[in-house]
């Protein structure tokens, strides 16, 4: 069964206090806030305790910065190495130094959606005040940030700019948690007015951007004729044969000038049709993924456009959460399992 290999893969990624490293890749054997709280959302319907030991371990993160979150709950970060970071030791939970695009507002944002999801579901998200505290803090440091004028470095960790994708994972996890942490209204206008300044762009550099995909899921932030057009335009200006590109000129694992299809992006478009009710074009990706995987059921994080060989950091456990997470909503949508062999595989 395809989604049990998915599944098994994904697994040997995990480790004993529930994170997830991205890639057992020397590249990427570290710990990121965003690719875990994506690859907690396939658990976020089961009652096997998963999810909420993943955000469990994350706060042990935040508790050892709880320092750095007080400091900076108050004042704004100046450097980028101020910002909290975004990835982790897998050892020892601890940051990486070095230079780094560590302003990246969007993980933050993931974080306080995630949390108010579980509690939403009804997981036990916090165990003592000091967890709530870790919550309160973060709150705190988005609108300390001003978030939705704070230039970041985005999804990608790249151009410091302001990015639609940053500002709504921001606005939607402050929108999700505010019914358990009232406190986090107050900055929700400002984050949404902006967002809506922003689009249909994703950023001044960037008309089209792969990140724009999560205004859609898993932040349902958009009205349905803008969702669709979202859709409609990185289809058309993105999508290739064996993903999708993360946005015109993309360099990095850019092959002989063209640039590198991420598998990802076939899942995810995948789950904006589900979003929008359509079945068919959710089939349609979620079949189109099982083509790109590997024969063990690994999914890469991408392949080289001229070579058409993925690159070393595969599996891409994102990338397995996105395909899992689909492959659920279509037996949502459909009412009937939706599990085969794939017809043709990388």
């Amino acid at each position: 069964m395809v989604q049990t290999r998915v599944q098994q893969v994904l697994d040997s990624l995990r480790l004993q206090n529930g994170l997830y490293v991205a890639s057992p890749s020397d590249t990427y054997h570290y710990v990121w806030i965003r690719d875990n709280c994506y690859i907690a959302l396939s658990e976020l319907d089961e009652n096997n305790g998963r999810f909420e030991q993943t955000y469990h371990a994350l706060l042990d993160i935040f508790r050892r910065y709880e320092w750095k979150l007080s400091y900076h709950a108050v004042r704004r970060p100046q450097a980028v190495y101020e910002y909290v970071h975004p990835r982790y030791t897998a050892e020892t939970g601890e940051e990486i130094w070095g230079p780094w695009g560590n302003a990246q507002n969007d993980a933050i944002g993931a974080f306080l959606f995630g949390m108010g999801e579980g509690m939403r579901k009804g997981h036990k998200m916090l165990r003592d005040e000091t967890d709530r505290k870790i919550v309160t803090l973060l709150i705190q440091y988005l609108q300390t940030l001003e978030f939705w004028q704070d230039e970041d470095n985005g999804m990608w960790e790249e151009s410091r700019e302001l990015h639609a994708s940053s500002i709504g994972a921001c606005t939607a996890g402050l929108l999700s948690i505010k019914p358990y942490f009232p406190d986090a209204a107050a900055p929700i206008q400002n984050g949404m007015c902006k967002l809506f300044d922003l689009l249909p762009r994703e950023s001044a550099l960037h008309r089209y951007d792969l990140a724009q995909l999560s205004l859609i899921y898993p932040y349902r932030l958009l009205p349905h004729a803008l969702s669709a057009d979202l859709v409609e335009q990185v289809e058309h200006n993105l999508l290739r044969e064996h993903g999708v590109i993360r946005y015109p000129g993309d360099l990095y694992y850019a092959d002989q000038g063209q640039e590198a299809q991420w598998c990802m992006g076939l899942p995810w478009l995948g789950l904006c049709h589900a979003v929008l009710g359509d079945l068919d074009k959710a089939q349609e990706y979620l079949r189109w993924t099982e083509r790109v995987m590997k024969k063990d059921g690994a999914i890469p994080e991408l392949y080289l456009a001229k070579q058409h060989e993925p690159n070393e950091n595969t599996p891409l456990g994102w990338a397995h959460s996105l395909y899992l997470i689909l492959a659920k909503e279509i037996r949502a949508l459909s009412g009937n399992i939706t599990d085969s062999e794939p017809i043709e595989q990388a």
